[in-house]
């Protein structure tokens, strides 16, 4: 069976055609462009079943809704429970943790079985904390680094809206912005990471579009995974059928 995979974030739908276990492909769109992902599949597997998360409210869902029914195939929706998959959800409502979380906490459970911290580095950074156990503890919600960088530009007189380099000292405003938003995040990960308490086999396993600009900066055992809420689709869909 032939699995098409969404991930609809705040600013960009991931999708990715599965089979059998095996990316076929992968590809992005805006959100204004949910309706064309028919197209984008035309020369693809078609697919047998349509998975879902959506943190982008209800226009993208109803345009998600409508692909399912361009395409002619049943669509299920990936909803946060308190335990799916080998992972049990102790957020105070299980149900508030946003999907695209618990989409990436579970393929972060199905590619390691050791605790981990799971980061998803996007619109918004998700730092999620996993024990060995498949518990996930608790996490955390930062603005993502084009955010920040926007946030200065937005409230401040005379920053601007920094396209600048990081460096470990940087001279400059640009570079100053930048810099700070990564040593941020960065500083917030390791921190989490420390959560951990060094349990052997410990691992961050790190996703989203800011992550190959992070992982330089980390020191911690790291992995890096192309979408993380993908692959726990994958797993979610495995579980259903």
């Amino acid at each position: 069976m032939t699995l098409l995979c969404l991930d609809c974030g705040n600013t960009r739908l991931k999708w990715g055609l599965n089979q059998n276990g095996r990316w076929l492909e992968r590809g992005i769109l805006p959100l204004t462009g949910i309706r064309l992902l028919p197209e984008a599949l035309s020369a693809l597997p078609h697919p047998g079943r349509m998975i879902a998360c959506n943190v982008a409210g209800g226009q993208a869902g109803e345009a998600i809704e409508a692909v399912a029914e361009a395409l002619g195939v049943p669509l299920s929706w990936a909803v946060s429970r308190a335990e799916q998959c080998g992972v049990m959800n102790s957020y105070d409502t299980p149900s508030c943790l946003g999907a695209d979380r618990w989409a990436a906490l579970i393929g972060a459970r199905n590619l390691h079985r050791g605790a981990c911290l799971v980061v998803n580095a996007g619109t918004a950074t998700t730092i999620d904390v996993l024990d060995a156990g498949g518990v996930f503890r608790g996490g955390l919600i930062l603005p993502g680094i084009d955010l920040m960088r926007a946030a200065l530009a937005g409230n401040t007189a005379q920053l601007p809206l920094a396209d600048g380099l990081f460096s470990a000292l940087p001279r400059n405003t640009a570079d100053a912005i930048v810099s700070g938003s990564l040593q941020a995040t960065a500083g917030a990960i390791e921190r989490m990471y420390e959560q951990l308490g060094g349990r052997a086999g410990a691992l961050c396993l790190l996703s989203g579009g800011a992550a190959e600009n992070l992982a330089p900066l980390l020191d911690i055992p790291l992995l890096c995974i192309d979408n993380l809420v993908l692959e726990g689709l994958v797993r979610l869909a495995g579980e259903q059928a």
